[in-house]
């Protein structure tokens, strides 16, 4: 029925074309943002997940600054100690040229001076971002021999857990200006700490050979401390680069798992783009095809 009052076929090429207006629309933003979910409105489940997860993913990288900023700690603590290693040794081997009854050994306590300077100079400029744990001052308000460097994030169930890995510096410290209780500053089984061993008024007595040999044995025990805790810094350094590889490639898994959930697969919103936009062109040919169908009423009264 043609009718002047209502003209259905207007009516239905205009909710046509509305409809691929609508959808046209809501494919231009995908393509402009890049996301198939940028709001709650558009999927509120996926957009929910994704936020925490991006949350989540920001913390993660928090966590791997830290490990950084742990790492260059270590490692600079470690070069201190493999250092040490060094010029303990030497001490040691100073020590032994000694036992000769000959030699003179206020000029091996010359030698050994400078090697116990050298020493002291080491641990205190073992120094990164404020933090020196191997010349310490136990005695301080601000000391804590547990240091901690955040090692991992993660969510199960709504809790939150962060772990740490550990460092107790009271087994590393060399020097502690609080009753000289690091592993250099510290007397050993016989008596003697390596920091103040002085053999320039030995003799070649029995009993000063005696002494000479207690001195020796303690710089070994020393030194056999020192490798211990040198051992126990790698083992942590090693152990946070383990973990910041682990948090980089966790990272990158989650942003991977987000982008699944809200990116939007550009070549299939540029070939909706194309037929949608065709769909226009045809909608509003429909259209004015239907508007123009009452002007054929005319036809009729001529």
């Amino acid at each position: 029925m043609a009718s002047l009052m209502t003209n259905a076929s207007a009516m239905t090429a205009l909710q046509t074309l509305n409809s691929t207006n609508k959808s046209l629309s809501e494919t231009q933003s995908r393509i402009s943002t890049g996301y198939r979910v940028a709001t709650a409105e558009d999927n509120a489940a996926y957009w929910s997940i994704a936020t925490t997860m991006r949350s989540d993913n920001m913390a993660l990288s928090a966590v791997e600054d830290a490990l950084g900023l742990g790492a260059a700690t270590l490692d600079t603590m470690y070069t201190a100690m493999d250092s040490t290693v060094d010029i303990v040794n030497d001490i040691k081997a100073k020590l032994v040229a000694a036992q000769d009854p000959g030699v003179d050994r206020a000029k091996i306590q010359e030698e050994i001076g400078a090697l116990q300077d050298n020493l002291a100079s080491i641990a205190s400029s073992a120094v990164f971002n404020n933090e020196n744990w191997l010349s310490v001052d136990s005695g301080a308000a601000s000391y804590n021999a547990s240091k901690d460097i955040v090692a991992s994030f993660s969510r199960t169930g709504g809790a939150i857990t962060i772990e740490k890995i550990n460092v107790d510096i009271d087994g590393i410290k060399l020097y502690d200006s609080n009753g000289a209780l690091g592993i250099l500053d510290r007397a050993q089984t016989n008596g003697n700490a390596v920091a103040t061993i002085d053999i320039s008024a030995l003799t070649a007595s029995a009993a000063d050979m005696t002494t000479l040999t207690g001195m020796l044995e303690d710089v070994d025990e020393a030194l056999g401390l020192i490798t211990d805790a040198a051992t126990q810094l790698g083992a942590a350094k090693s152990r946070v680069e383990i973990q910041r590889d682990f948090v980089s490639a966790l990272t990158d898994a989650l942003d991977r798992g987000i982008g699944q959930l809200v990116d939007a697969d550009m070549n299939e919103e540029s070939t909706r783009l194309q037929a949608l936009q065709v769909q226009q062109q045809l909608g509003i040919q429909a259209l004015s095809i239907a508007n123009s169908s009452s002007q054929n009423i005319l036809s009729l009264f001529r």
